[in-house]
């Protein structure tokens, strides 16, 4: 394990595996870097990987205020430790998060941003996602953290068992209060979650999104909508896959796009 110092002074943890053109791996929410690992191992075949903690997480520590410029700044800083440009990848919130470092200029070669989850620009979607962001954001207040576990992963559509299992893991309680850092990436609170075409057109370098082809038809249409903003965007649907895709079957893609 690795450090490297945040514009702030946060300790932001990461391991360097692998060798070759730099990627860094940006997690979804409640993840942390050994989550990503086993990605981080197929993609180290061909590229040097930095797979980090995100801040709140792991071994990687957690400087209050939150804003999301912070998030940025340490991808910037985890850049500058890799050579001082690398290629992104993000997953899910983790995607959207990679899309806001692209578009404050960080140096950014390639991007790719696999199911940023923003939903349907229509009052009914919008009024949800700000309604689950704020009973999550009232049970972590009162430090309620497997509620705020429990609330989020239904309502991303996980199965009862998995949500219940997961509220009483103590490495995803420990990353419960993380829960807000998403929201302000997603703009739940602020726009409902919706696709934020201004942030999505500042982003300049070549951009891959890819959507599992079982994942629900608003999620990809997101994703047509995203690539469709973006000035140097494509779009990609993996046939038979899901939001979670094996890194067998997605480093394929990653390293096809990366290295062209």
């Amino acid at each position: 394990m690795d450090k490297v110092t945040s514009a702030d002074g946060t300790p932001i943890a990461f391991d360097r595996i692998g060798d070759g053109p730099p990627v860094v791996v940006v997690a979804p929410a409640l993840c942390d870097r050994s989550d990503t690992y086993a990605l981080a191992e197929h993609l180290a075949r061909h590229h040097t990987v930095i797979n980090y903690d995100r801040r709140g997480r792991g071994d990687s520590g957690n400087t209050r205020p939150y804003a999301v410029l912070r998030e940025v700044e340490d991808i910037a800083a985890l850049i500058t430790a890799a050579g001082g440009a690398a290629s992104v990848y993000g997953h899910s919130s983790g995607a959207a998060l990679a899309l806001h470092a692209a578009a404050h200029g960080c140096a950014i070669i390639k991007l790719v941003v696999h199911e940023p989850p923003y939903g349907p620009d229509d009052a009914d979607h919008r009024a949800a996602a700000r309604d689950i962001a704020e009973k999550i954001e009232a049970a972590l207040a009162e430090d309620r953290r497997g509620e705020a576990v429990e609330l989020f992963l239904a309502g991303a559509g996980m199965p009862s068992a998995m949500v219940e299992q997961s509220s009483r893991d103590p490495r995803t309680r420990a990353m419960a209060p993380t829960l807000g850092h998403e929201f302000q990436i997603m703009g739940n609170v602020h726009s409902g979650g919706t696709v934020p075409a201004d942030l999505v057109r500042a982003v300049r370098v070549p951009t891959l999104v890819i959507n599992g082809g079982h994942s629900p038809a608003w999620m990809i249409d997101s994703g047509r909508r995203i690539a469709r903003h973006l000035p140097a965007g494509s779009h990609r649907v993996l046939p038979g896959q899901h939001h979670m895709v094996p890194p067998e079957a997605l480093v394929p893609v990653l390293t096809e796009f990366l290295d062209e």
